[in-house]
């Protein structure tokens, strides 16, 4: 019986590292002639990134996409197999957008996927989560200052809402954020990390 779980957690976690190696916002822009997204601002495959192309319907497609490259694999084992595969199916979700096998393990800093991740595990917690990033955003107008304050929150928001058992796996992905965003930590310590900007441009994110 444990050799069992072990091998059907194991084929979860490469289902959800699948979809979210898929890099949408790569894919997205050279389908629409944009170019290599790498190749321009943070060299990053996220939404941020791509709305630098000046497009912001590619950029809310990618980030709607890496959404649910992280919503679609939780949500299918937790009704297939429970809380313990859809855990298994969001790590390798978040794990794979971060380092997708196509792209040579460079990939986005999972805040889109992580998304995702929460409105499979349990909705509210996804809600919460944007909830936050939208007051700290009006107040402070950094994307990043943003995603890390509503990450940071998630493990005291599930224990509140009464799901303690998901404390560890979002504690450990909100360590994978902070680390995802180390640059833009140092910038945010030097006073130096860009702000959102009302007509579309925003610091980096993805």
């Amino acid at each position: 019986m444990t050799v069992g779980i072990g091998l059907f957690d194991i084929a979860w976690f490469l289902l959800g590292y699948l979809a979210g190696s898929i890099p949408f916002g790569l894919l997205l822009t050279r389908l629409a002639g944009k170019g290599d997204v790498r190749r321009i601002g943070s060299g990053n495959i996220g939404a941020t990134n791509v709305l630098r192309t000046g497009s912001k319907k590619l950029a809310a497609a990618t980030l709607l996409l890496d959404m649910l490259k992280g919503l679609v694999p939780v949500l299918l084992a937790h009704m297939l197999m429970g809380l313990p595969a859809a855990i298994m199916a969001g790590a390798g979700a978040f794990a794979g957008h971060v380092f997708p096998l196509w792209l040579k393990f460079k990939g986005g800093k999972g805040v889109a996927t992580y998304i995702g991740i929460l409105f499979g595990l349990y909705w509210p917690l996804g809600l919460a989560f944007i909830i936050i990033w939208i007051v700290m955003a009006v107040l402070y107008r950094i994307s990043s200052l943003s995603a890390l304050t509503a990450a940071s929150l998630m493990p005291l928001i599930t224990t509140l809402l009464g799901h303690a058992e998901l404390v560890y796996f979002l504690f450990v992905i909100g360590v994978a954020i902070f680390l995802t965003h180390r640059e833009n930590l140092n910038r945010l310590i030097r006073g130096q990390e860009p702000r959102i900007n009302l007509g579309g441009k925003r610091d980096e994110e993805g």
